[in-house]
Protein backbone atom coordinates (compact mmCIF):
# COMPACT_ATOMS: atom_id res chain seq x y z
CA UNK A 1 0.00 0.00 0.00
CA UNK A 2 1.36 3.66 -0.50
CA UNK A 3 1.48 5.82 1.99
CA UNK A 4 1.74 9.45 1.87
CA UNK A 5 1.76 12.25 4.18
CA UNK A 6 4.76 10.36 5.89
CA UNK A 7 6.78 13.77 5.84
CA UNK A 8 4.64 14.26 9.24
CA UNK A 9 5.78 11.41 10.67
CA UNK A 10 9.49 11.99 10.81
CA UNK A 11 8.76 15.37 11.81
CA UNK A 12 7.51 13.80 15.16
CA UNK A 13 10.16 11.64 14.93
CA UNK A 14 12.33 14.56 14.59
CA UNK A 15 10.70 16.14 17.47
CA UNK A 16 11.25 13.06 20.02
CA UNK A 17 14.46 12.45 18.86
CA UNK A 18 15.13 10.85 22.18
CA UNK A 19 12.32 8.67 22.62
CA UNK A 20 13.52 5.35 20.76
CA UNK A 21 10.17 3.36 21.47
CA UNK A 22 8.46 6.07 19.79
CA UNK A 23 10.40 6.35 17.21
CA UNK A 24 10.76 2.19 16.66
CA UNK A 25 6.63 2.39 16.58
CA UNK A 26 6.54 5.12 13.99
CA UNK A 27 8.88 3.28 11.70
CA UNK A 28 7.12 -0.19 12.57
CA UNK A 29 3.55 1.65 11.47
CA UNK A 30 5.03 2.92 8.24
CA UNK A 31 6.53 -0.50 7.43
CA UNK A 32 2.90 -2.32 8.58
CA UNK A 33 1.50 -0.17 6.42
CA UNK A 34 3.56 0.19 3.31
CA UNK A 35 4.02 -3.73 3.13
CA UNK A 36 0.47 -4.55 4.31
CA UNK A 37 -1.80 -7.07 1.99
CA UNK A 38 -4.87 -6.48 3.91
CA UNK A 39 -8.11 -6.74 1.60
CA UNK A 40 -10.30 -5.09 3.40
CA UNK A 41 -10.09 -2.09 6.67
CA UNK A 42 -11.18 -5.14 8.98
CA UNK A 43 -8.12 -7.00 8.16
CA UNK A 44 -6.38 -3.93 9.05
CA UNK A 45 -8.31 -3.76 12.35
CA UNK A 46 -7.09 -7.06 13.27
CA UNK A 47 -3.67 -6.27 12.59
CA UNK A 48 -3.33 -3.41 14.25
CA UNK A 49 -5.34 -3.43 17.94
CA UNK A 50 -4.64 0.15 18.29
CA UNK A 51 -6.83 1.55 15.34
CA UNK A 52 -9.97 3.55 15.74
CA UNK A 53 -11.96 4.63 13.06
CA UNK A 54 -13.16 7.87 13.66
CA UNK A 55 -14.66 8.59 10.59
CA UNK A 56 -15.37 6.48 7.41
CA UNK A 57 -12.25 5.63 6.19
CA UNK A 58 -9.98 7.64 8.57
CA UNK A 59 -8.38 5.99 11.26
CA UNK A 60 -6.33 7.00 14.55
CA UNK A 61 -3.44 4.95 15.51
CA UNK A 62 -2.44 5.20 19.22
CA UNK A 63 1.21 4.64 19.62
CA UNK A 64 1.04 3.73 23.44
CA UNK A 65 4.89 4.87 23.73
CA UNK A 66 4.20 8.35 23.62
CA UNK A 67 0.51 8.21 23.30
CA UNK A 68 1.10 9.41 20.04
CA UNK A 69 -1.83 9.77 17.78
CA UNK A 70 -1.85 9.32 13.85
CA UNK A 71 -5.04 9.91 11.65
CA UNK A 72 -5.01 8.13 8.29
CA UNK A 73 -7.31 8.16 5.94
CA UNK A 74 -7.49 4.57 4.20
CA UNK A 75 -8.64 5.77 0.21
CA UNK A 76 -9.09 3.65 -3.34
CA UNK A 77 -6.41 2.24 -5.33
CA UNK A 78 -4.75 0.76 -1.99
CA UNK A 79 -3.61 4.14 -0.46
CA UNK A 80 -3.14 5.68 2.47
CA UNK A 81 -2.56 9.50 3.80
CA UNK A 82 -1.42 10.70 7.22
CA UNK A 83 -3.53 13.43 7.85
CA UNK A 84 -2.53 14.22 11.15
CA UNK A 85 -0.24 13.33 13.98
CA UNK A 86 0.80 14.44 17.47
CA UNK A 87 0.56 14.10 20.84
CA UNK A 88 -2.13 12.97 22.76
CA UNK A 89 -2.43 16.27 24.62
CA UNK A 90 -2.61 17.80 21.11
CA UNK A 91 -5.10 16.07 20.36
CA UNK A 92 -7.15 16.65 22.89
CA UNK A 93 -6.53 20.37 22.30
CA UNK A 94 -7.42 19.52 18.68
CA UNK A 95 -10.29 17.53 18.90
CA UNK A 96 -11.30 17.31 22.27
CA UNK A 97 -12.13 12.88 22.48
CA UNK A 98 -15.40 14.51 19.98
CA UNK A 99 -15.81 12.67 16.39
CA UNK A 100 -18.46 15.23 15.50
CA UNK A 101 -15.37 17.97 16.19
CA UNK A 102 -12.98 15.22 13.94
CA UNK A 103 -15.91 15.44 11.12
CA UNK A 104 -15.60 19.15 11.54
CA UNK A 105 -11.64 19.40 11.49
CA UNK A 106 -11.58 17.10 7.92
CA UNK A 107 -14.41 18.85 6.63
CA UNK A 108 -12.54 22.16 6.95
CA UNK A 109 -9.07 21.26 6.48
CA UNK A 110 -10.39 19.75 2.75
CA UNK A 111 -10.52 15.82 3.54
CA UNK A 112 -14.00 15.34 3.53
CA UNK A 113 -17.07 17.27 1.54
Amino acid sequence: MKLTGTHKLLKLKKKNIGNTLLIIQIEKLIFEIENSNWKDKSEMVLARKDADCVHEDFYFFDLHIHRSLILIEFGEFEEAAVVWCGSHDEYELVFKNNKDVIRKWLKVNEWID
